[in-house]
């Protein structure tokens, strides 16, 4: 086997600004996890890297599907000042690409395929989680492994899956052999990509927003990939009326096919008087903020709350954005409401959660519009800052 390989990575400069101090778990001129608050003027190139080697515990696996995230997107923009627009854990050189879906090519002697509780033989089909929890951690071991002490993320602050390679730790590696009941072919490699982005949606509607019962009402601001994914889900749940809040018609006319039973366009109408208007004046019993867009999306949620005549509402915060939410504490008291955030896809059983719902007929597949080359991701990347027609933007050959 060839020693090296080709991999989209990004670059940065560590500048930090006025002010920032270094946390507990950054690395002066390494990682930090405020990302939006050190790293300038990022670039994009396609780099020659070793192929990596697995250790005991962990699993080599070769890419079949990777999908382009706006987190890739917001890692390499950068605001007037030359700043990332990206807030989170950040750490570079590094290898972009989290969504990733492959063939084991071999496993370390420690490393188990979780389906069979064996060591794995070479062309399991797989996917990954994107959160490395060190399962040693209190975060870990209170089961909220997307808080680990010790946190890494693939494509984020390690090397990532737009390259023809990857080594990740065999505790995150989960069997796509269920999806066989649904999907043929090299199918089953898409729809794992769609693994990680819709198990960061059902984490954000089930684990922490509760979910629903069946004839509740659902609200979703976004029509970007996890918004699609919450949705699906909602219906799945058994949601009586899912509305999607978007603006782009392309996504809109998605949205539809995805199962949202309305469509609003906040910037044609009043979102909140369609919103209690096309639930009797009910309003909703869940809303999910996923267009990174809080001081405009808020308020109007808010309003709906406040007008509506559901209690105990929960707004999902699951969009990454430095920017505040301007709350009106009367609201959360008078409507019994809620915020919560929602961080990652690890632990509670999520990800087996969303494999077998997927192999059990809730497709997520539509929602790829495009598939594309090793070499066509930085510009898609790039591309991605400002054309909001493509939703999910697949990369499908390594070569």
């Amino acid at each position: 086997m060839q020693t090296t390989m080709r991999g989209v990575t990004l670059h940065a400069e560590w500048k930090p600004k006025p002010g920032f101090k270094l946390g507990a778990k950054d690395i002066d001129g390494k990682q930090t996890y405020l990302g939006s608050k050190v790293w300038k003027n990022p670039k994009l190139s396609i780099d020659e890297h070793r192929i990596p080697e697995p250790k005991d515990d962990e699993v080599l696996i070769e890419m079949k599907a990777v999908g382009i995230c706006g987190s890739d997107v917001h890692m390499n923009q950068a605001t007037d000042d030359g700043y990332i627009f990206y807030p989170g854990l950040t750490g570079f050189p590094a290898i972009l690409g989290h969504e990733v879906a492959g063939v084991v090519v071999r496993g370390g002697k420690n490393a188990l395929d979780k389906r069979t509780m064996k060591p794995f033989k070479g062309g399991e089909p797989v996917c990954s989680e994107e959160m490395v929890w060190c399962a040693k951690c209190r975060p870990c071991a209170d089961g909220l492994p997307n808080h680990c002490e010790k946190l890494d993320e693939i494509g984020f602050n390690v090397n990532g899956g737009f390259a023809r390679y990857i080594v990740v730790p065999s505790r995150l590696v989960w069997s796509l052999e269920p999806l066989r009941r649904a999907y043929k072919g090299d199918d089953i490699f898409l729809a794992g990509s769609l693994i990680e982005p819709t198990s960061v949606a059902y984490t954000a509607m089930i684990q922490w927003g509760g979910g629903v019962r069946p004839g509740d009402n659902v609200v979703i601001c976004g029509g970007g990939p996890i918004g699609m994914a919450a949705l699906r889900i909602m219906k799945t749940q058994g949601a009586s009326t899912v509305i999607l809040s978007e603006t782009e018609p392309a996504r809109q006319k998605l949205g539809k096919l995805m199962g949202a039973d309305h469509v609003i366009d906040p910037s044609k109408e009043n979102f909140t008087e369609r919103v209690l208007q096309l639930t009797d004046g009910m309003g909703a019993k869940l809303y999910l903020e996923a267009t990174g867009l809080p001081t405009i999306v808020y308020p109007a949620i808010e309003q709906a709350i406040w007008e509506g005549r559901t209690l105990n509402s929960t707004v999902v915060v699951v969009a990454r954005a430095d920017a505040k939410m301007p709350v009106t504490g009367e609201v959360l008291q008078v409507r019994r409401a809620q915020i919560v955030g929602s961080q990652g896809h690890s632990g509670h059983g999520t990800f087996p959660h969303v494999i077998e719902a997927m192999a059990a007929g809730m497709d997520m597949t539509p929602i790829i519009t495009k598939r594309i080359k090793l070499d066509q991701v930085p510009e898609h990347i790039t591309l991605l800052r400002t054309n909001r027609t493509e939703v999910k933007i697949t990369c499908v050959d390594f070569q």
